[in-house]
């Protein structure tokens, strides 16, 4: 089994540290803004399908809106790179925090753009760290992270390869940290209110500095 580097551990933690943001966004925007969850997108289209029935359009383009948001903002995580060559691993975060500051100042009548925020910044960062240790994750979801870690865990009780124990490992570590962050998110939530979202801008702060000690350690070790 390959041991770790010191570089593999600070980008280990650089992603737990996005599904900690990934978690506290999720947890906001449900006990906040409207119930509707802007960093995955099943339970909005369900919803938008069973608000549709019952007839109810102003619950209906409160969850297209989400949705519409959520792919446009993967849309230009992928285009960006291409057209002006930014590294969206920079420029999401940032993008992230912005939008941190800008939902922090809107009245909780505005409830349906928080969301529509939240969902665009949602989907810049699913898209936008999308490996960890090799491995394919949602640091915004935590359903196919626990289906992974599950697999991976059987295999391992199959095999008894240490290497796919440490896989199954960092898939559940996500999951953790997810739930961790949106903890923190309802606790937080529940003394502060809105006002929560400023905490946000903390974790975040936290995530673009590792990600500068992992980019300086890759430039040591070149």
């Amino acid at each position: 089994m390959q041991k770790l580097s010191r570089n593999d551990h600070i980008d280990l933690y650089r992603h737990l540290s996005f599904c900690a943001v990934g978690g506290f966004f999720g947890c906001y925007a449900v006990l906040i803004h409207s119930g509707v969850m802007g960093n995955a997108q099943t339970v909005n289209l369900i919803e938008l399908l069973l608000d549709a029935l019952r007839g109810d359009l102003h619950a209906v383009l409160l969850h297209l809106g989400a949705l519409v948001l959520y792919v446009l903002g993967t849309m230009l995580t992928v285009l960006l790179p291409h057209w002006w060559g930014w590294d969206m691993h920079y420029v999401s975060p940032v993008i992230t925090a912005a939008a941190a500051v800008a939902v922090a100042f809107l009245p909780e009548t505005l409830n349906t753009t928080a969301n529509a925020v939240v969902s665009f910044v949602c989907a810049m960062q699913v898209q936008t760290f999308r490996k960890v240790r090799g491995h394919a994750y949602a640091s915004t979801m935590c359903i196919g992270n626990m289906r992974s870690g599950t697999e991976a865990l059987c295999a391992y009780f199959h095999t008894g390869d240490k290497e796919i124990l440490h896989k199954a490992l960092t898939y559940f570590g996500v999951v953790l940290l997810f739930a961790l962050g949106a903890g923190v998110g309802s606790t937080a939530t529940l003394h502060w209110g809105a006002g929560t979202i400023w905490l946000s801008c903390g974790l975040l702060t936290v995530s673009f500095l590792i990600m500068f000690i992992h980019d300086e350690e890759q430039k040591l070790n070149e």
